[in-house]
C-alpha cells in the first residue's frame, strides 16, 4: 500500500543517520525526540550537581553568585522545556499511531518542524552561557521587574534568549498539540471508540487539551516580556506603569496546568504497564479513562494557589484552595486503580513495574505534600522555601521521569527490537530511586525550618540536611551511567525480543518489533474491550 503520510525512504538510511535526517515517520520523530531529550536531561543533571556542589557548605565557595542564579535558571528551564516535555511527545510520538490502528500521525510534516525547533530552543539556552552578560538570572518563571532589568545595557543578553527559547518552544509544543488531538479524533482504526482507547492514548490527548487551551497565555506573556525588555514598553515593568502581577497570573496559568501535561502522560504509562506485569486488567478502565479529562479540566482553575502571596483577596485564595484539593479526587482515582490492578496480581518484578511502581509511592507522597500547600495558610507559611522545591521535584522527577524511564524500558524492545540488560535495568533503578529519595526528602524538613530557595550560601543551622540532599544528588547523577550504558550495548548487541515480548494484549504490540514504515501491513478493526489480559488476541481484519 503507498503510504499517504509518511516517506518509505524514512526507515531505508542506514543506521543512526536516519536520526538526524528530516524524515516524516512518527516513529523516527519520536526516538528524535527521546534522544534529543535525554542529551539534554544530562546537561541539565550536570547544572544540577553544580548547584548541590555550592549548596554542600553553608558558604558560597565553589561559583559566583551571578553564575549561581544563570545555572539554577538554565537547571529548571531545560529539565522542563527541553527534558520532560519533549520526552513524553517523543514517547508519544511514537506509541499513538501504534496504539490506535494508524499509519502515522495527522500532520507528518508538521510533526518533522515541531521536532526540528527543539535543538534551536536547546542551543539557545546553552549558548546563552557564553554571552558577555551571562545566562538568564531571573528563575524559569522569570518574573519582573528582576526579568526586565538589562544592568549590562547589552541588547543580546541572556534573558532575551531565554525569552526567545521559551517562545519558540511554545510554538512547538502549540504545533504538537494541534497534531496529537487531531491524529486521536480521526485516525482512530475501525472499533476503536472512545471507550476502548488506551488509558495512555486519553492521558496524551488530555494533556494536549491544556496545551492547545493553556499554552497560547504563556507564549504570549514571554514576547510581551521580551518586548519590555528590548523595546521598552510597559506590559509588565512596574516602573513605568506595568502590572507584573498580570504577568504572573499569565505565567501561571499555563505554568500550573504544565504540571499535569506532564504528570497525565505518567499515569497513562502506570496504566499500561501495571496490567502486563500483574497479568491482570486495569481496574475501573472506564473512570481511570474519563478522570484523565477530569483532571485537565480541573487543572485551568487551580493557578492562583501560586500567587496567595501576590496581593491576593481573600475571597481568591479560598476559591482556589478549595479548586486544588478537589483535583485530588481523579487522581485518588488513579491511585485507587492502579493498587487495586496490582493486588493480588501474578507480579513480575521486572524493570518496567519496578520505575512505575516507585514512580507511584513517590507520587503519593507528593500528593500529599501538594495537598498540604493547597491549604493556603500553610502554603504562606512555606512560601519561597525549599518545602516548595521538594514537592515540585516529587512530582517531576519522582512521578513523570520514574515512568519516562518505566516507559523507555517497556517499549525499548518495541522501539529497537532487542531486550536490554535486566540486571542493569534494575542497578538502574536501585540507584535512581535511592539517590531521588536522599536527593529531594530533606528538602521538606529544611523548608519547615525557614531555608529560602534560590539561594546560593545559607545559615549553617541548615548544613546538615543540604549534605544528605547533596549526596543523593551526585548519586543521582550516577545512576544515569548504568542506563546509557544499558541503552547503547542492547540496542546493537542486545538478544532479538520478537513481536511481544511482554505478552501485552496492546495494540501496538499486534505488529513486529520494530513496526514496519506504515506500522501495520493491514489496517486493524478493533473488536474487544481493552485490557482483556489472558482473555483476547487483537483482532485484526484487512480493510
Amino acid at each position: 500500500m503507498t503510504s499517504l503520510t509518511s516517506d518509505p525512504q524514512d526507515n531505508l538510511q542506514p543506521g543512526w543517520r536516519r536520526y538526524f535526517s528530516f524524515s516524516v515517520d512518527h516513529k523516527v520523530i519520536g526516538t528524535q525526540y527521546l534522544l534529543l531529550a535525554f542529551c539534554f536531561f544530562l546537561i541539565a543533571g550536570l547544572l544540577a550537581m553544580m548547584i548541590r556542589a555550592e549548596l554542600l557548605t553553608p558558604q558560597l565557595d565553589v561559583v559566583d553568585r551571578t553564575l549561581y542564579n544563570g545555572l539554577f535558571t538554565l537547571h529548571g528551564t531545560i529539565m522542563i522545556f527541553m527534558w520532560i516535555l519533549p520526552a513524553n511527545v517523543g514517547l508519544a510520538n511514537y506509541l499513538i499511531p501504534l496504539m490506535i490502528g494508524a499509519r502515522d500521525m495527522a500532520f507528518p510534516v508538521l510533526n518533522a518542524i515541531a521536532f526540528w525547533i527543539m535543538p534551536v530552543v536547546g542551543l539557545l539556552l546553552v549558548s546563552s552561557f557564553f554571552l558577555p552578560s551571562g545566562a538568564a538570572q531571573a528563575g524559569w518563571w522569570s518574573y519582573p521587574p528582576v526579568s526586565v532589568q538589562n544592568p549590562s545595557g547589552d541588547f543580546i543578553n541572556g534573558e532575551l534568549v531565554w525569552l526567545l527559547a521559551v517562545a519558540l518552544s511554545g510554538i512547538s509544543s502549540i504545533m504538537g498539540g494541534i497534531n496529537f488531538v487531531t491524529t486521536i479524533v480521526k485516525l482512530r482504526a475501525p472499533g476503536l471508540t472512545w471507550l476502548k482507547m488506551p488509558v495512555y492514548v486519553w492521558t496524551i490527548l488530555s494533556a494536549q487539551l491544556l496545551q492547545l487551551f493553556c499554552l497560547p497565555a504563556l507564549t504570549g506573556a514571554a514576547i510581551m516580556l521580551l518586548f519590555d525588555l528590548s523595546f521598552g514598553t510597559d506590559f509588565f515593568a512596574p516602573f513605568s506603569g506595568g502590572n507584573p502581577i498580570i504577568y504572573q497570573h499569565l505565567f501561571w496559568f499555563y505554568s500550573h496546568p504544565a504540571v499535569y501535561v506532564m504528570a497525565l502522560p505518567a499515569f497513562g504509562v502506570f496504566s499500561e504497564v501495571l496490567p502486563v506485569f500483574a497479568r491482570k486488567p486495569l481496574f475501573g478502565y472506564k473512570t481511570v479513562a474519563i478522570s484523565s479529562i477530569l483532571i485537565a479540566g480541573q487543572g485551568t482553575f487551580v493557578w492562583v494557589h501560586h500567587m496567595f502571596t501576590s496581593a491576593t483577596p481573600n475571597w481568591m485564595r479560598m476559591f482556589f484552595m478549595a479548586s486544588t484539593m478537589l483535583i485530588a479526587v481523579p487522581t485518588g482515582i488513579k491511585v485507587l486503580a492502579w493498587t487495586a490492578t496490582v493486588w493480588r496480581g501474578s507480579l513480575r518484578l521486572q524493570t518496567p513495574m519496578l520505575f512505575c511502581l516507585g514512580g507511584i509511592v513517590m507520587f503519593l507522597f507528593a500528593g500529599i505534600t501538594g495537598i498540604m500547600l493547597a491549604s493556603a495558610p500553610f502554603d504562606l507559611h512555606v512560601n519561597n522555601t525549599y518545602f516548595v522545591v521538594g514537592h515540585f521535584h516529587y512530582v517531576v522527577f519522582g512521578t513523570v521521569t520514574m515512568a519516562l524511564y518505566g516507559g523507555i524500558y517497556f517499549w525499548f524492545p518495541k522501539i529497537t527490537g532487542r531486550r536490554y540488560n535486566e540486571a542493569w535495568g534494575k542497578l538502574h533503578f536501585i540507584l535512581t530511586f535511592i539517590g531521588a529519595n536522599l536527593n529531594f526528602f530533606p528538602m521538606h524538613p529544611l523548608g519547615l525550618q525557614g531555608m529560602l530557595r534560590r539561594v546560593a550560601s545559607y545559615a549553617p543551622q541548615y548544613e546538615g540536611w543540604n549534605v544528605v540532599a547533596s549526596l543523593g544528588a551526585f548519586l543521582l547523577g550516577m545512576s544515569t551511567l548504568p542506563f546509557i550504558v544499558n541503552i547503547i550495548i542492547s540496542w546493537n548487541l542486545g538478544p532479538a525480543a520478537g513481536a511481544n515480548p511482554w505478552r501485552s494484549t496492546g495494540l501496538e504490540w499486534s505488529t513486529s518489533s520494530p513496526p514496519p514504515v506504515e506500522n501495520f501491513e493491514e489496517l486493524p478493526t478493533i473488536t474487544e474491550e481493552p485490557y482483556g489480559y489472558g482473555r483476547r488476541e487483537s483482532s485484526v481484519s484487512s480493510l
